[in-house]
């Protein structure tokens, strides 16, 4: 987007730039991970798409826009999180520009609590999360 975007990390996300610092640290570029073709550009959005494809996923399985859809979704319908947090957290801009001018909030602490949920939340997901069948829950509530 061409803008400056600020965002908060979680402790996992830390801890996994610490471990990353010795060998990614050479004072060569001012990214995390800069382009293979230049230091002073990121890497683009291309470049994970094909380490997904060489992980296996199809185009139609997961894209790296998708982790973005994916976040967006589960955070709304989570229920915990404002729509105005999630969007700003996302760097989406406002549709209305009467908005746009006077909505200036940066929503930074809820933000904060939101990333560190989806980081536990995805950890969850790594460790093997209880899953609740819809069907059984349905049967329950008929009785």
């Amino acid at each position: 987007m061409r803008r400056v975007h600020a965002t908060p990390l979680p402790d996992q996300a830390i801890a996994i730039l610490k471990a990353l610092h010795p060998l990614t640290d050479r004072g060569e570029s001012s990214f995390i991970s800069p382009s293979t073709t230049s230091s002073k550009i990121p890497i683009s959005e291309n470049t994970t798409t094909i380490a997904l494809r060489r992980l296996g996923f199809g185009q139609d399985q997961m894209t790296s826009h998708g982790f973005r859809a994916a976040f967006a979704t589960l955070a709304n319908e989570s229920g915990k999180w404002s729509v105005d947090a999630i969007e700003r957290q996302l760097a989406h801009m406002e549709g209305s520009a009467v908005r746009r001018a006077y909505a200036r909030g940066q929503y930074w602490d809820e933000r904060v609590a939101m990333m560190q949920w989806w980081a536990d939340y995805l950890d969850q997901l790594r460790e093997g999360a209880k899953i609740i069948s819809f069907q059984d829950k349905r049967k329950t509530k008929r009785r």
